[in-house]
C-alpha cells in the first residue's frame, strides 16, 4: 500500500482560481509519484482577515463562539473548491471539515487545543482511492462546538493528521522557499535555513516567525514526523527540513524572529509576599480568553512582587476592549504598555554560552536602543524594544550573528 503524504497549503497558495488549479496539479503529481494524499488547506488569501473586519462592523468585542462559526467558513470554501478542481481533472477527491476529519479539541474558542484525532473517515476515503481535502484551522469539541485552533492553526491540523495517519512526512507549502533566518520584509535576501531541530522551530514560531505554528511542531516532535517547508510556486526547490536534530547542532543563532505588536502589562502587589493582584490579572485574562504569551514574577524594589504579562496583539481579536476593561478593573495596580515589539534570537544551546546574551545587550547599548524586558529559554533570547526601532534592531542582530561577516 502506498504511503500517506500530508500536504498543507497556505492562503497565498490558494488566493484565486488559478492558484487553486496549480495546487490541484501539484497534488496530482505527488499522488502519481506513489503517495496517498491528504491535502490540508487554509482559507483563500486574506479571507480570514476580511471576516474579522466584517465582525467588527457590529462590535469591537465579538462573541468568541460566533467568531469560530464565522472563521471556519473560509477553510470550508477553499477545501470544497480544491476538491472540485481535483475532480474536474479526473482525480477522485472528497472534502471534509475538521469535524468530519475527526479533529477533537477542547472548548477554548478561537484558540482551541487538539486533544484527540479520530481520522476514521479520512482512512476510509483513502482506502477508497480518494484524495482527501481537509479544511484546516478547525475542529469540534466533545460538547459538539465548532472550534478554531488559533492563527496559523492549519499547520497544526496538517501535522496532527500526519501523526495520526503515521505519515512519514508532512509537507507545508507557502509562498516562500522554506524557513529563513529573518523576516524577508525586514532583511533583504536572508539566508534559508536548511534544517532545524523541533525545538528551534518551535521557539522561532513562538517568537513570531510565520512559516509554521508552534502547536504543529509539538505534534511532530511527539511522533517524530518530519516536516518539510516548501514553496508552492517552486515545489522542486529545496526547502527546510524540521526533524529531531538534538545533539547534532552546535550552539548557534539559527534565526531571528520578530513580532511587531505586543502589549506589556505590569501588575504590582501592595503587600509583601502577596500575589493577589497577579492572580486576579491571570484570572481576568482567562475570563476574557486573552492569549498571553509569557508570564513572569519578580520582587520589586520594595517588598512587593511585580508580575509581567506579554500579550500578542494579532492573536487576540478583542484586545482593545479587554485592555480597557482590565485598566478599569485594576486601576493603578497595573501599567499597560502598548509601544513594544518583540525580537528574539533562536538557536540550539544559545544560552549555554553567555557571549550571545552579552553581545546582544552591547549591540543595543551601542545604538541607543532600550529594551523593555529580556527573557531567555534554553533555545531563545527574547527582548521587547520600541516598535519604531524593531526593524533597525533586527537588521543589526542579523548582521552581527548571521550575515556574511558574522
Amino acid at each position: 500500500m502506498n504511503p500517506v503524504l500530508v500536504m498543507k497549503f497556505g492562503g497565498s497558495s490558494l488566493a484565486d482560481p488559478a492558484g487553486i488549479g496549480a495546487v490541484a496539479d501539484l497534488v496530482i503529481r505527488r499522488r502519481d509519484a506513489g503517495h496517498r494524499i491528504v491535502a490540508v488547506v487554509s482559507a483563500m488569501g486574506k479571507t480570514t482577515d476580511g471576516l474579522i473586519e466584517q465582525s467588527r462592523v457590529f462590535t469591537a468585542e465579538p462573541d468568541l463562539r460566533e467568531m469560530d462559526m464565522l472563521l471556519t467558513a473560509g477553510e470550508r470554501v477553499s477545501s470544497a473548491l480544491l476538491a472540485i478542481a481535483l475532480n474536474a481533472r479526473g482525480a477522485k477527491a472528497v472534502s471534509l471539515t475538521g469535524s468530519q476529519a475527526g479533529i477533537i479539541t477542547d472548548d477554548s474558542h478561537t484558540n482551541a487545543r487538539i486533544v484527540e484525532i479520530r481520522p476514521y473517515r479520512v482512512r476510509r476515503a483513502l482506502d477508497e482511492g480518494h484524495i482527501v481535502v481537509v479544511g484546516g484551522f478547525q475542529g469540534v469539541s466533545f460538547t459538539k462546538e465548532v472550534t478554531t485552533l488559533g492563527r496559523g492553526g492549519s499547520d497544526t491540523s496538517a501535522v496532527a493528521l500526519a501523526s495520526a495517519l503515521d505519515a512519514a512526512e508532512c509537507e507545508i507549502y507557502s509562498d516562500v522557499t522554506g524557513v529563513f533566518a529573518a523576516d524577508p520584509r525586514i532583511i533583504k535576501d536572508p539566508v534559508r535555513i536548511a534544517a532545524l531541530s523541533y525545538q528551534e522551530m518551535q521557539e522561532l514560531a513562538e517568537a513570531g516567525a510565520k512559516v509554521l505554528h508552534p502547536k504543529a511542531v509539538e505534534f511532530a516532535k511527539l511522533k517524530g514526523t518530519v516536516i518539510n517547508c516548501k514553496n508552492t510556486f517552486a515545489p522542486e526547490a529545496e526547502g527546510t527540513l524540521i526533524a529531531n536534530l538534538e545533539g547534532r547542532v552546535k550552539p548557534r543563532v539559527a534565526g531571528i524572529a520578530t513580532e511587531d505588536k505586543v502589549v506589556l502589562v505590569h501588575a504590582y502587589e501592595q503587600n509583601a509576599g502577596s500575589l493577589d493582584t497577579v492572580e486576579s490579572v491571570v484570572a481576568f485574562a482567562e475570563s476574557r480568553s486573552l492569549r498571553v504569551k509569557q508570564i513572569a514574577f519578580h520582587r520589586g524594589r520594595g517588598d512587593g512582587m511585580v508580575g509581567s504579562f506579554i500579550i500578542p496583539e494579532k492573536e487576540n481579536y478583542h484586545l482593545g476592549p479587554a485592555l480597557a476593561a482590565m485598566k478599569e478593573r485594576f486601576g493603578d495596580a497595573i501599567d499597560i504598555h502598548e509601544r513594544f515589539g518583540a525580537l528574539s534570537l533562536v538557536g540550539a544551546g544559545i544560552t549555554e554560552r553567555h557571549d550571545f546574551l552579552i553581545a546582544a545587550i552591547r549591540l543595543l547599548k551601542e545604538h541607543g536602543i532600550g529594551a523593555g524586558s529580556f527573557h531567555t529559554t534554553s533555545f531563545r533570547i527574547s527582548m521587547l524594544v520600541e516598535r519604531e526601532r524593531l526593524a533597525e534592531a533586527a537588521r543589526l542582530f542579523y548582521e552581527r550573528f548571521i550575515g556574511p561577516d558574522a
